[in-house]
């Protein structure tokens, strides 16, 4: 997937940061000096309707798959595994931007990431992150603002 070409089509301010290879937000965080909050986790799920979704969140929170449904209309959420993710997304778990994905799918936004002007995501692989504003995000996907952390 053409992360980079994308970003230039839409015409929208975007900032790469290359670090050694990670998977989990916590390393990434380690790596780079970038507070663990400010790094989002990019979760792959389906509902218990069969609607595919996005979850995005503040590396230092938990989903709550109870609240992700509620906001995604379904009676139940499940996180796909690694390599479903993968599948679905285009891109390597650890890799996974908030945006441009080869699937489409709804993308779910955790409430606390409109605190920030900008959110740092996947890179489209596990050696660099993406700086986005969070409200290209939020217009590139149609997202949905929603209180999905515990």
């Amino acid at each position: 997937m053409d992360l980079e070409g994308y970003l230039k089509e839409k015409n929208v301010w975007y900032r790469l940061i290359s670090k050694p290879e990670t998977v989990h937000t916590a390393d990434a965080s380690q790596e780079t000096g970038i507070p663990l909050h400010r790094i989002t986790k990019n979760l792959v799920c389906r509902t218990s309707n069969g609607d595919l979704a996005l979850l995005v969140i503040p590396g230092d929170r938990r989903v709550s798959l109870r609240k992700a449904a509620r906001a995604l209309n379904a009676n139940n959420v499940q996180l796909l595994p690694f390599s479903q993710a993968e599948e679905v997304s285009g891109y390597p778990p650890g890799g996974t931007p908030s945006v441009n994905h080869k699937t489409r799918m709804r993308v779910v936004l955790d409430t606390l990431l409109q605190n920030h002007e900008t959110l740092f995501c996947g890179g489209g692989s596990r050696e660099r992150l993406l700086e986005l504003k969070t409200e290209d995000v939020v217009r590139l996907e149609n997202a949905t603002l929603a209180d999905i952390t515990e």
